[in-house]
């Protein structure tokens, strides 16, 4: 099959699990998206990156499928993640309420729109909780209906942001009340979010949090579609960042190098989002006008279009752990 027809109906998962300490344990639940109880492999799914972060604890598992096959991949990797992880015995550096914590899926091909996302992510939340009893789920983007609520405004809401957050006085949209063991999950459809982190070679959390502030979307003169948090990182301040996709035409910021906002189209719409050498310069700038300098910028995972390329490439060549065969490291 051509490349072009294979990317027509791929969608996106970026799984968040609270887990990166222990390697072998994150394998098994990439593999579980990518092969059956019975070892066979699935069709039409790939994983094409594993990112862990051990000074995090947090691991995202990039997951790819057609729309046909994602509901099934993405649940059986949040299955077996809830078998491995107990956030019991949680620690990490991240903000974080689940141990599987972030379950978003995301158009890549031009034949799935937000409304398909949307009901496969509402399928997942009602399948795990009925596989994994004592599971729970909140929804966000457009698996919250009708209010559509962002996945920033959800976890604020949910106490995702407190240092020590009480999952037991959330409610949740399906499920129980969320038990110590599996934590609250957060799972939604929206246009893809690319992560961006940008480190400055600093302790000092309270500048990090200042250039927080500065180049988010909420704030004059922020950088449209991005969130933002300073989080103590090895040593140093991370500036971590959710970069969402806008509907419309870029507008007229450039990146560092000069290039455009980067596109993509869902269902014939337009949808753009800030490059992360825009995002690094701004960073930079920031923090040296306090005398400090910046360590380097990490992807999490890849651009919108570098996933559907890199999709499209595994699957047609039929490889389930494409991770093993990615020779540059995306961060």
């Amino acid at each position: 099959m051509a490349h072009s027809a294979i990317g027509q109906r791929l969608v996106a998962c970026l799984l968040n699990v609270s887990e990166a300490r222990r390697k072998e344990l994150v394998e098994t639940v990439a593999r579980a998206a990518v092969f059956d109880s019975n070892g066979g492999q699935r069709e039409g799914t790939t994983v094409l990156n594993i990112f862990n972060d051990q000074d995090y604890n947090r691991s995202v598992i990039t997951i790819v499928a057609s729309i046909d096959c994602i509901r099934e991949a993405v649940l059986s990797a949040c299955e077996q993640a809830c078998g491995l992880i107990d956030m019991r015995a949680y620690a990490g550096g991240h903000p974080t309420m689940g141990a599987v914590d972030l379950v978003p899926l995301y158009p890549l091909g031009e034949e799935v729109g937000l409304g398909d996302c949307a009901k496969e992510a509402r399928a997942v939340a009602a399948g795990l909780t009925e596989r994994v009893s004592g599971t729970s789920a909140f929804f966000f983007g457009w698996a919250d209906s009708p209010q559509h609520r962002g996945l920033a405004q959800r976890r604020k809401e949910m106490g995702w942001f407190r240092k020590n957050p009480d999952t037991g006085a959330s409610r949740p949209d399906v499920g129980p009340l969320p038990q110590k063991r599996y934590g609250l999950t957060g799972i939604g459809a929206s246009p893809y979010v690319m992560n961006c982190n940008v480190t400055i070679d600093t302790q000092d959390l309270a500048l990090g949090r200042s250039i927080a502030m500065a180049i988010r979307e909420s704030t004059p003169g922020g950088l449209p579609g991005v969130q933002v948090l300073a989080l103590p990182h090895e040593g140093a301040v991370e500036i971590a960042c959710n970069v969402e996709s806008m509907k419309g035409n870029p507008p007229s910021q450039v990146g560092e190098r000069g290039e455009p906002w980067p596109t993509f189209s869902i269902g014939g719409q337009l949808y753009c989002h800030a490059p992360a050498s825009l995002i690094t310069a701004r960073v930079t700038e920031l923090a040296g006008r306090q005398g400090v300098a910046t360590k380097g910028t990490a992807l999490v995972g890849f651009t919108p279009h570098e996933c559907k390329g890199l999709a499209e490439r595994a699957l047609s060549l039929g490889i389930a752990e494409f991770w093993k065969e990615l020779r540059r490291v995306h961060m």
